[in-house]
């Protein structure tokens, strides 16, 4: 009997300055994808909705509090096939927020940058935060137009 397939809900949040400017993260580089730039996020804990644990996740890593009614669901990205075990698949589930209270300080990676839109596909980036740039780069195009 086939089991069902279990992954690991991870939220993240693309914070959206007013100058059009997006904040990335750099991985710690003890972690895996160590040194690479990604959407700041986490996992869910058992009970968390994905907006709760992103609110959580985003006060842990950058120090702010998000506006949760600023929160916009996005895209989503998941891994195409089965990673080497001992890793779970994960589906990433990426949000906008263009509000939130304080200054996002890097808590958790090696350090945060601010970037255009254009300038995400060029950064070094864990694989599933590509598709997710890419989402991001066209509804802000959409957006403008």
């Amino acid at each position: 009997m086939e089991s069902t397939p279990t992954f690991i809900p991870v939220v993240a949040a693309a914070l959206l300055r007013d100058d059009g400017r997006v904040l990335m993260q750099r991985r710690s580089l003890a972690s895996a994808h160590g040194g690479l730039w990604e959407f700041p996020g986490g996992k869910l804990e058992a009970g968390e909705s994905p907006e709760s644990a992103l609110l959580r996740e985003i006060e842990e890593e950058l120090g702010i509090t998000l506006d949760h009614t600023a929160l916009s669901a996005l895209s989503f990205a998941s891994d195409p096939t089965h990673p080497p075990a001992p890793r779970a698949p994960h589906v990433i589930l990426l949000y906008t927020c263009t509000r939130w209270s304080g200054e996002p300080h890097c808590h958790v990676g090696e350090e945060i940058g601010w970037f255009l839109p254009g300038e995400l596909p060029a950064l070094s980036m864990p694989p599933l935060d590509y598709p997710l740039a890419h989402a991001l780069i066209v509804q802000l195009a959409a957006c403008q137009a």
